[in-house]
């Protein structure tokens, strides 16, 4: 049986917790549980790199411990832990043995899992808050990164006429698909991979990656965007702005507004 590795952090600050858990995925960690002061991160054991662990630890200048657990109590842990979200009146986010969450647009019920982006993080709180600013209605959008699949069911519950989702992880795949299909979407299409000749276009694109995902595929979310079109940048800490700024204004997009949440932000730009 696969077994899974925990990490835990202690006497953290809500920032150090935010940024461990961005810079934490983008290592290979799956799953990600907070207390106060407490971050636990789990990561399959075959998938650890003990040395970039140790150089982020180094770097943050925080402690950690590590513990290996198995899967299928990893999974109990997780989902025994995993609280519902709820964004303004606008957005839910909640697990299929939570109650039906009260005074709310819409609500969007989860498997979950080890994907990134139950709502919990300050980047995808962002996205969704600033998703119920313009119209989906009848649009093409395309969610760059998807990982559990909330912003392309909310894309479709408000309304796009299509969602394709893509991520390079097979577990988020899997968990989106299994997202979308308990949310009765039937217009979300979800792929690993994506056609890097910009053939498609799309009317909204969402990108809650990193820094350096979205720096390095800047040209090509230009190309899948259409002219008019608006792009959400978000997985970005504050210090960002100013990187995604420049390089988005030489591709000609026209930037519009940042809103920030516990030191991370999400921006918006229109082509």
């Amino acid at each position: 049986m696969a077994t899974y590795t925990q990490i835990q952090f202690n006497e953290l600050t809500a920032d150090q917790s935010d940024l461990l858990i961005a810079e934490l995925s983008i290592i290979g960690f799956e799953g990600f549980e907070e207390e106060k002061g407490i971050l636990k991160a789990f990561i399959p054991t075959e998938s650890l790199d003990n040395t970039t662990l140790q150089e982020l630890s180094s770097k943050l200048q925080v402690l950690y411990t590590s513990t290996i657990i198995e899967e299928t109590n990893w999974n109990a842990v997780w989902e025994s832990n995993f609280s519902p979200v709820v964004v303004d009146d606008f957005v839910g986010i909640r697990a299929d043995f939570h109650s039906s969450l009260l005074n709310v647009e819409h609500e969007i019920v989860i498997t979950p899992k080890m994907s990134f982006g139950t709502g919990h993080h300050a980047t995808t709180h962002l996205v969704l808050q600033q998703m119920r600013n313009f119209s989906f209605a009848n649009k093409q959008v395309f969610d760059f990164g998807t990982g559990t699949g909330v912003l392309a069911i909310l894309a479709e519950k408000l309304g796009a006429n299509k969602v394709v989702a893509i991520d390079n992880d097979d577990w988020s795949i899997e968990n989106a698909t299994e997202n979308a299909n308990r949310n009765n979407c039937t217009k979300i299409v979800l792929e690993k991979a994506f056609d890097a000749s910009g053939n498609s276009v799309y009317d909204i694109i969402l990108a809650n990656i990193n820094k350096n995902v979205i720096l390095d595929n800047m040209q090509f979310l230009s190309h899948q965007l259409n002219t008019g079109g608006t792009i959400l940048f978000s997985g970005l800490l504050v210090e960002d702005e100013a990187a995604i700024k420049e390089a988005a204004t030489n591709l000609h997009f026209n930037f519009q507004q940042t809103h920030t949440r516990n030191g991370w932000i999400c921006m918006r730009f229109v082509k």
